[in-house]
């Protein structure tokens, strides 16, 4: 049994996502980021850096922060997507690291300075928006060399995805990608995804471009 601490924002359906996927029975605790519940000293003693997600193993008492982190060990828990060969693994491996230095912050930041406080700061808008469209140029181009990011579905694909659902966040456009629309209307498709979309609040559904 996993204990999953979460809360309803692209770093935790990850996880959601994943335990899905794995078909692992999971406990979701939510941690409300709203009203400051990650800085309680009951889910510091988990996540340290008070973010969430974060994990607890009941098999092995293991208790893990960061979500590619935990992607990672709950595939190789699970021996599930993530390809056991050495090309494929550090293929899928490069892509998980892709989106947590690039896709994760960058659109994070178009969140940040676009969506809630828009107008403040028109130079880190222009800066931001930017950095998103190459973002999504990068994805585009290699999604055209493959079904998914890294040749099968994997946690890369887990991990992308999630943050790609909040596009009109990003004031982007899919239909300009036609490679990321195909994928991810396809991924947006799959049961698991639409369950764990909605841990641990109900949405009213997945975004779908027009």
């Amino acid at each position: 049994m996993i204990d999953l601490y979460t809360w309803s924002t692209p770093n935790g359906r990850k996880v959601s996502i994943m335990l899905e996927e794995v078909a692992l029975p999971y406990a979701v605790h939510p941690v409300n980021i709203s009203k400051d519940e990650q800085f309680k000293p009951e889910f510091l003693a988990i996540s340290p850096n008070n973010r969430i997600p974060a994990i607890v193993d009941r098999d092995n008492g293991l208790a893990l922060f960061e979500s590619g982190a935990i992607l990672m060990y709950l595939a190789e828990k699970t021996g599930k997507f993530w390809p056991t060969d050495e090309k494929g693994r550090w293929n899928t491996m490069q892509w998980l690291m892709w989106q947590m230095g690039g896709i994760g912050p960058m659109l994070g930041q178009v969140h940040h300075f676009v969506r809630f406080n828009k107008g403040k700061a028109p130079y880190a808008e222009e800066r931001y928006l930017k950095e998103a469209a190459r973002l999504y140029g990068v994805l585009d181009r290699q999604l055209a060399k493959s079904e998914y990011v890294a040749g099968d579905y994997t946690i890369a694909d887990m991990a992308i995805w999630p943050w790609i659902s909040r596009f009109e966040w990003q004031g982007i456009d899919l239909a300009q990608y036609e490679n990321v629309s195909r994928w991810y209307k396809a991924i947006a498709a799959r049961p698991a995804v639409q369950k764990g979309y909605h841990i641990p609040v109900p949405q009213d559904g997945i975004p779908m471009p027009s």
